[in-house]
């Protein structure tokens, strides 16, 4: 046989040796790939819970001959914010419970004055379509749990379930992990409901007089954000926005709530809340942005 053909064919033969062992191994990155892939995904996926419990108090105290002046004081709070999330393959169901509720003794005061009353509930359902995309569905639901009086504190102006508002729709979520997202829903239903002995005298919180309830339809935006500023301080963003469609569109109520952790050990931390409200239905004669602040040395408990 000619030695030129035995050098051209072995050269072949080599090179398609060669040619099959790049694909075998290329494949098999590739399979490796997808298999550590899977196995990261699975080890993400069911349910992710998360919780902290928070007591807040302060105190101050003046005796008789203390000139400069000032009234004794006792406060606390008591907050939960749980977070139950829940994934698997396309789909992700995020969920946060909001509890929290505060109260001051002034002394010689008749009523103690609440610092905190919040309950609320958001859901969010989200089925992956490219990328950070999701298809939505959301639910948002918030109340109060106790009774709330006016500026003089003659005249009771809300309890439990007065305001009640309760906010379903579908939409868009763009979700880069559990600690940034955004939804958008550009067709939300809001019912608003309170009880009939706040509407005998007029409108309340957006309800007509003699009514209980109130249907909007409208657009919402919702935007979670928590990042840890340094070392053992995090900080937690919660925006919502609705436009309501069937009454003053360009009006669009506001919600933002902040809260700042400083931790100190494992038990004990600094805590800031602070929350700013802009609904104009609130307060039919003047409308004004409504602004919650509490700060205070607290103790947590997470679970």
């Amino acid at each position: 046989m000619d030695i030129k053909k035995i050098i051209f064919t072995f050269a072949l033969l080599s090179s398609v040796s060669f040619l099959f062992a790049q694909t075998a191994e290329k494949e098999n990155l590739i399979q490796n790939e997808k298999a550590a892939a899977l196995k990261t995904e699975e080890l993400q996926s069911g349910w992710k819970k998360t919780g902290k419990i928070t007591f807040l108090f302060n105190q101050s105290a003046f005796n008789n001959a203390w000139m400069a002046g000032g009234t004794s004081s006792i406060a606390g709070n008591l907050g939960l914010n749980y977070d139950f999330n829940y994934k698997k393959g396309k789909n992700v169901w995020d969920n946060k419970f909001i509890a929290a509720y505060g109260i001051t003794k002034l002394k010689g005061a008749e009523r103690n004055t609440k610092t905190d009353d919040r309950l609320e509930w958001n859901s969010l359902f989200g089925k992956k379509a490219s990328r950070n995309w999701y298809y939505s569905a959301f639910l948002n639901f918030k109340t109060q749990m106790d009774s709330g009086f006016d500026p003089t504190g003659a005249t009771r102006i809300s309890h439990f379930f007065s305001p009640a508002y309760l906010q379903v729709g579908p939409g868009m979520l763009w979700k880069k992990s559990d600690n940034l997202k955004v939804n958008f829903a550009p067709a939300t239903s809001r019912l608003i409901i309170v009880d009939e002995q706040f509407t005998k005298l007029g409108t309340s919180f957006g309800v007509e007089q003699g009514k209980t309830l109130r249907y909007e339809f409208g657009a919402s935006v919702s935007g979670y954000y928590k990042l840890n500023l340094m070392e053992n301080i995090s900080l937690e963003n919660i925006l919502n926005l609705y436009s309501n469609y069937l009454d003053k569109p360009e009006n669009v109520d506001v919600d933002y709530q902040m809260n700042l952790v400083m931790k100190v050990n494992k038990y004990m931390s600094a805590n800031v809340s602070f929350q700013a409200i802009y609904d104009d239905n609130a307060n039919p004669v003047k409308s004004e942005v409504q602004i919650r602040e509490v700060f205070g040395l607290g103790v947590n408990y997470g679970f």
